[in-house]
């Protein structure tokens, strides 16, 4: 950056109130900057707020809970307007509604939703038969299929020993739970699935996928890595995944039922275009020139001929994101209109701008780690010797 944008910029951060600062935690010139794989400054104001939720509340062993007010409900315990067989669109299932529940009619086929889901946060819960019958795979089996893809298992294991990786809780045919959390036969058991489908671009794989999977409230699948879909009998294949895809229910030969089903779709990962995380150097400038844009675009509406120190301001800020001569130039105008003024000032003036300048000499040593203006520039150190020169350095 050329000296006179530098000077442009020292005499900017001069013009901020110490008081602001001190009183705005998150202000400006405040955490880390952003750099080549982060669009955000650490504890950024720019930053967009979470989203309200107001949460659900829990199930008990009579009643469903009552789902978050974001989540997405596709079944309340009343209708199956959400969700058709898995024979073709719009095929009405054979499924039936009682006390509440789906439930599965044996040999019926497959259910699967209307809607088409991607990454989620999936809440559902099941009950196998209060009447048990068989063992192994043959009591109270049935799966949660996630894009109709990857299956979370659904079986009665309550006393009842199977292949591991067939167990309840597992990603079938790929991984175990790591611990058996169910309640008897005949009692809802809850499953709290967070689903990453596969990324793939050009052929290539970005991102594997991952399943995590709470049982009854216990963790069983941890951040387990996908392998592709998966299948009986047949190790899984690593290949891409459609955008989004039905939840499907297995129809496996049991009257399993089925109660409070709902999901919560998931913000895009970095790896796709999200904007929170570790990103591609391409990313993260574009999403840097996109917030000093709008910091250009709000300095704007801030011009004030009898103050302008909040379009300085703003200005100031949006060079923190993205370097531009516009904007360098029109900064330089503001700050040198000010800077003459501050200089105009007599002793006793200036002396009540000491904490202002001494914590503005601060925000300028962001401006460098910021890579704003250079270590060396004449303009920073000036601003150091001032402060020295009124001992305004010392506690």
């Amino acid at each position: 950056m050329k000296s006179s944008s530098a000077k442009a910029i020292i005499c900017t951060v001069l013009s901020v109130s110490a008081s602001v600062y001190a009183a705005n935690v998150g202000s400006p010139f405040y955490g880390d900057p952003p750099d080549d794989h982060h669009a955000w400054c650490i504890h950024d104001r720019n930053r967009p707020q979470p989203t309200v939720v107001t949460p659900g509340t829990f199930s008990t062993l009579e009643q469903p809970g009552k789902p978050p007010s974001d989540a997405i409900v596709l079944f309340d315990g009343t209708d199956l307007s959400k969700w058709e067989a898995d024979e073709g669109n719009g095929v009405p299932t054979k499924w039936i509604v009682k006390d509440g529940a789906m439930e599965c009619v044996p040999k019926s086929g497959y259910i699967r939703t209307k809607d088409t889901l991607g990454d989620v946060q999936l809440h559902i819960e099941w009950a196998a038969p209060a009447k048990v019958q068989g063992d192994s795979q043959g009591r109270g089996n049935s799966g949660v299929f996630l894009m109709g893809l990857v299956e979370v298992q659904v079986l009665d294991n309550y006393n009842n020993p199977t292949y591991p990786d067939g167990f309840a809780g597992s990603v079938y045919s790929v991984n175990p739970p790591m611990a058996n959390a169910l309640q008897p036969p005949g009692q809802f058991q809850v499953y709290d699935i967070v689903f990453r489908r596969p990324i793939y671009k050009d052929g290539k794989q970005l991102d594997p996928g991952y399943l995590t999977v709470f049982e009854n409230g216990v963790l069983v699948q941890d951040h387990t890595m996908l392998e592709g879909g998966t299948g009986h009998m047949g190790r899984s294949k690593p290949g891409p995944f459609p955008d989004a895809g039905p939840l499907k229910l297995q129809d496996h030969g049991n009257p399993v039922r089925f109660r409070n089903v709902w999901y919560r779709p998931l913000p895009r990962r970095a790896i796709e275009g999200g904007t929170d995380g570790y990103l591609t150097t391409e990313a993260a400038t574009a999403k840097r020139a996109e917030i000093a844009a709008k910091l250009r675009q709000d300095a704007e509406k801030l011009k004030n001929e009898s103050n302008p120190v909040p379009e300085i301001l703003g200005l100031a800020e949006s060079l923190v994101y993205e370097n531009n001569s516009d904007a360098s130039e029109r900064l330089g105008q503001l700050a040198a209109q000010w800077w003459g003024e501050i200089q105009q000032l007599p002793a006793d003036k200036l002396a009540a701008k000491k904490d202002e300048i001494k914590h503005m000499r601060d925000v300028a040593k962001y401006l460098v780690r910021a890579k704003v203006i250079p270590e060396d520039a004449e303009e920073f150190t000036t601003i150091n010797d001032f402060v020295k020169e009124h001992n305004w350095d010392k506690k």
